[in-house]
């Protein structure tokens, strides 16, 4: 049990009792650490994408040979 715990009580049995139909603190920091996770694999995805689309579009082009970028 953490210092802040001892001092404010545990957050999530405070959202269960007191503040109910909400949720706790740590519950919501791990929902936001989740978001942001999927998040950044998004926004990878779509670099990867966009390298695959420039990469096919140059290749359309007709050029036997494709100097360094």
């Amino acid at each position: 049990m953490g210092f802040l715990d001892k001092v404010f009580g545990n957050d999530q049995q405070r959202a269960d009792t007191r503040y109910a139909g909400q949720e706790s603190a740590t519950d919501r920091a791990a929902r936001k650490r989740r978001e942001g996770h999927r998040r950044s694999i998004n926004s990878a995805a779509a670099q990867g994408q966009a390298w695959e689309d420039r990469d096919r579009a140059q290749d359309r082009q007709g050029r036997w040979y494709r100097p360094a970028r």
